[in-house]
């Protein structure tokens, strides 16, 4: 049995910790309140502008389409991993990473895949491959749709300029603080909707059909990733709220296993003495 100085040290280390992960959790759960208001506030918006953008996608022919959707035989591939600059969130990052590896290992093993980072976690895990290029991580320090946009202009640019036939978004749809859903976006080209009625539907523009192109489906893209990073943020918050009241629970459990282990050991060094001090008295009196 470990003897009374070590178990102390460790109930102290486990306390010490124990402070620490319920501080994290604490703070994990103010930001996410505002993480969460934001994207619940920002999602019908989101949804509902993609759905009318692939409805207008759908009524676009040869003479009048965007050039966001043309669709190209799929040679280069880019997917955009959505991850954090942090740890300590769980399963949150390792579950992206699992997932962008799949596509690039089945579901793209015939064509030549690249990475755009947007977090410190999935530059960490790709750039080994030398195939990351461009690491948006510091837009978590200030995330704004301003800065989102200009990352999704740069993707609109890679794939109009023909560096991609195809752009893939990956990232942790929030469902609940304990629960996050890894979802795989395509971004590019866009994707009509099916069906035929509203494939031919006899649409009114106004304005031109041209002028709402030029600059409906920019924005809704930009939007499109901007709700992704946006559900992504409040994602992490959600699962390192989650991990840190695991680690917290285990924490205690732990700490109070080694309090009575400490116990057990002092009552037992307790007894010894007593026994030795029995021992010798009646050592003395014989």
């Amino acid at each position: 049995m470990a003897n009374l100085k070590e178990i102390r040290n460790r109930i102290s280390s486990v306390s010490s910790t124990m402070q620490i992960t319920s501080a994290m959790k604490m703070v994990s759960a103010a930001k996410l309140k505002k993480a969460q208001d934001a994207i619940t506030a920002m999602r019908p918006y989101a949804d509902k502008l993609t759905e009318l953008l692939q409805t207008l996608s759908a009524t676009l022919n040869d003479d009048s389409g965007s050039i966001y959707a043309t669709q190209r035989e799929v040679k280069k591939v880019l997917i955009v991993a959505i991850t954090s600059n942090r740890g300590l969130a769980g399963a949150f990052n390792s579950n992206i990473i699992k997932e962008v590896n799949r596509l690039t290992e089945e579901t793209y093993v015939n064509q030549d895949v690249s990475y755009v980072a947007i977090g410190k976690k999935a530059n960490d895990a790709f750039k080994k491959t030398n195939k990351v290029i461009a690491d948006n991580s510091t837009v978590f320090d200030d995330l704004t749709f301003n800065n989102v946009a200009a990352i999704a202009q740069d993707l609109m640019d890679k794939f109009v300029a023909g560096d991609f036939d195809k752009i893939e978004i990956v990232y942790n749809k929030f469902k609940n603080a304990a629960t996050q859903i890894v979802m795989t976006e395509q971004f590019l080209p866009l994707i009509p909707v099916e069906g035929e009625g509203n494939a031919n539907a006899d649409y009114i523009f106004e304005p031109s059909k041209t002028e709402i192109i030029e600059e409906l489906i920019p924005k809704s893209l930009k939007i499109q990733l901007y709700k992704g990073i946006r559900d992504s943020f409040a994602s992490e918050h959600g699962a390192r709220m989650t991990a840190m009241h695991k680690a917290t629970d285990n924490a205690t459990e732990l700490r109070d296993q080694l309090k009575l282990t400490y116990n057990k050991a002092r009552q037992a060094a307790i007894t010894n003495e007593i026994l030795e001090i029995v021992g010798g008295a009646e050592a003395l009196n014989n």
